[in-house]
């Protein structure tokens, strides 16, 4: 989740060592693997495809930075698999997911990805910007399989098979910060806060603020830190001595917890707002937990767990009886939006009569129009996210999920007229 100054060139650098050369080693098994021609019912197949399955892959995180989020994930496209399965499967072929937990390592995660790249038409998941980015070259040139990364940074666009669910940070973060100055009382002349990780992630998104600050007459104090920075006090003392109004936070759960805590305890009581990733229930257990719920808010590329909607009732129940005792946060509805987009796709595909990777990803194109029931998607420009949209949500322990919607999905103007740069 994440461009590049000299903290990520070196794993840039290693990152497109390891590729190199486990691109060498398997490529000699490129050609066979292609060429499966027609099978069942005159579909053309490919790897992954047999007359009986389609597997698809999913490197996911369940031990590293993002493991809470890369459970639910998980969690949700087994279930997806699992009922899928139970209704005749897609083209007369059940799915088979193949989970792979990189730890958020790079040489785990590229790793995974080489082992699986055989033997799977696509991957429904891929958590980490840095790891998606370091595939991307091999993935446009020879692998050509569908990657639905959860990860939203603009440097992954660009790419007919690695497309972005949602908006990317940059968009998502102009629109956070439109609900600043429209209903938290930001106004030009102000100063704004930026909180951010170094990486892809966290610059995209303060791309995405110094935009917007631009539009409205702000100025961003930025405070650049590391995913393994945890306490926030010296970050909000700069923020508080520079008299800022507001403060936008692209970090992760735990940089954002320790930050609105932090920010309360003395008396820095400005708005806080999140990027999507910057967010987990489980916080509101923590000692921060009051301060989140008074002030601190998040936005989202989808609509929450807790929505009021048949959608969200129907997957809290399902997902819950599948995995009693488990949290409820918005990794359920990340997962279970990308595993939706895939099966569509394989549908789109089968009806075309092609289950090759490359009629999978032409039958994506299709898709101008989709909701998985969390909010509508375009994929028909591979240079564009799938959606502009963003939906303010603000932790509420009383609610499903933990968060509740304080603003409809909405795009705002700067965001209706801004480019993200594709990498």
């Amino acid at each position: 989740m994440i461009h590049r100054r000299q903290a990520t060139r070196t794993m840039a650098v290693a990152l497109a060592t390891l590729v190199a050369l486990t691109a060498a080693g398997c490529s000699s098994k490129a050609k066979s693997g292609d060429e499966k021609g027609t099978g069942a019912g005159g579909v053309k197949s490919g790897k992954g495809v047999t007359d009986k399955t389609i597997a698809v892959g999913a490197l996911t995180d369940m031990t590293g930075v993002y493991a809470t989020l890369g459970k639910s994930v998980t969690q949700a496209q087994q279930l997806y698999v699992k009922q899928v399965n139970a209704a005749g499967g897609i083209c007369g072929r059940k799915l088979e997911l193949t989970v792979r937990d990189h730890g958020y390592d790079p040489q785990k995660a590229l790793s995974a990805y080489t082992e699986l790249e055989p033997k799977v038409a696509g991957y429904m998941q891929f958590i980490g910007s840095p790891f998606v980015a370091a595939v991307k070259q091999r993935v446009d040139g020879q692998d050509k399989g569908l990657v639905l990364p959860q990860a939203w940074s603009a440097s992954l666009l660009g790419s007919p098979y690695i497309r972005v669910l949602g908006s990317t940070y940059d968009v998502e973060t102009i629109n956070a910060v439109d609900f600043l100055v429209k209903e938290k009382g930001l106004k030009s002349g102000d100063k704004l806060g930026h909180v951010y990780f170094e990486g892809d992630y966290g610059e995209n998104a303060l791309a995405g603020s110094k935009y917007a600050a631009g539009k409205a007459g702000l100025t961003v104090i930025e405070q650049k830190i590391k995913p393994t920075d945890n306490d926030m006090s010296a970050q909000v003392a700069a923020l508080k001595q520079a008299g800022v109004k507001g403060i936008v936070i692209s970090a992760g759960p735990r940089q954002a917890a320790s930050l609105v805590g932090v920010a309360a305890a003395t008396k820095l009581l400005v708005p806080v707002i999140g990027n999507n990733s910057a967010f987990a229930p489980q916080l509101l257990g923590t000692q921060a937990g009051p301060a989140l719920e008074k002030m601190y808010w998040f936005a989202s590329p989808s609509l929450p767990i807790g929505a009021d909607t048949p959608a969200a009732k129907k997957l809290v129940a399902d997902y819950q009886a599948a995995y009693p005792g488990d949290s409820l946060d918005n990794g359920i509805v990340a997962g279970w939006t990308a595993a939706s987009v895939f099966g569509e796709a394989l549908k789109k595909a089968c009806d075309a009569k092609d289950l090759s990777r490359e009629g999978i990803d032409k039958a994506l194109l299709t898709l101008n129009a989709y909701d998985a029931g969390f909010g509508m998607h375009d994929f028909s420009d591979p240079k564009a996210p799938s959606s502009r949209e963003s939906v303010i949500l603000q932790p509420d322990k009383s609610v499903p999920g933990g968060m509740r919607t304080v603003r409809e999905p909405f795009v705002s103007d700067a965001a209706k007229g801004f480019t993200p740069k594709a990498g």
